[in-house]
């Protein structure tokens, strides 16, 4: 059998050099165009809606947020499993789909049916999509010392609104998670004692501090 195939390999020289050229252009093609990653992808294609619901337990979160939001989710097409998960003011729901199924094509069907199930939810409570990353793309991490001229207030306030915004730029990165520090607030102690003496509700309190916020435009007076 061997001697066989080096008779017909001397007997066609030239269509065995034509046959071994196609094979070396192949692998060639093959190896500079084969995506190549230090750690392998093979994580589920998963859609993940994150919604914040503050200062309400994890049973009013599954009832008016969670429940809500996966029932929804369970017409979603190709969609296989339905996770959710509640927890102290905040919601997660995990949309796993099948092999094969394009991320992009997946989340923007998951943002067709959140668009509908948004009017059931709770007023002021927004779901948002997760970022389009899979779960080996955590790749750095760093920390931001300020030694003794910043506190972990200021430091956070950097990362937020200077680093975080430079880093996203960055092309291919898809999100910049911010961890630990102190976010800063505006907190308003409300005295109920004053607020009776002077009967003023709560509500005013709250309608003042939304409108001390907003931008009103004014008129031109021409005068002279």
């Amino acid at each position: 059998m061997l001697e066989k195939i080096i008779e017909a390999s001397v007997n066609n020289r030239f269509l065995i050099l034509i046959f071994t050229a196609i094979i070396a252009f192949a692998g060639l093609y093959t190896m500079f165009n084969t995506p190549v990653d230090a750690i392998p992808d093979l994580s589920d294609v998963q859609v993940i809606i994150f919604t914040e619901y503050p200062g309400q337990a994890p049973q009013v979160v599954e009832d008016q947020v969670t429940y809500p939001l996966t029932s929804a989710m369970l017409a979603v097409p190709f969609a296989k499993v339905v996770r959710g998960y509640s927890f102290f003011g905040l919601s997660f729901v995990y949309i796993i789909f099948e092999d094969g199924t394009d991320l992009y094509w997946a989340r923007s069907r998951v943002l067709e049916y959140l668009n509908y199930v948004s009017k059931r939810l709770p007023p002021g409570v927004t779901p948002t999509l997760g970022p389009d990353a899979t779960g080996v793309g955590w790749v750095y991490e760093y920390v931001l010392d300020g030694g003794d001229k910043y506190d972990l207030q200021q430091l956070r306030s950097i990362q937020d609104w200077y680093l975080r915004y430079e880093l996203m730029s960055v092309p291919g990165v898809a999100e910049v998670a911010s961890i630990g520090g102190y976010v800063k607030q505006y907190q308003v102690e409300v005295d109920p004692n004053k607020l009776a003496a002077y009967n003023i509700p709560i509500s005013k309190v709250r309608m003042a501090l939304k409108r001390s916020n907003n931008d009103v435009g004014g008129r031109l007076i021409e005068m002279g």
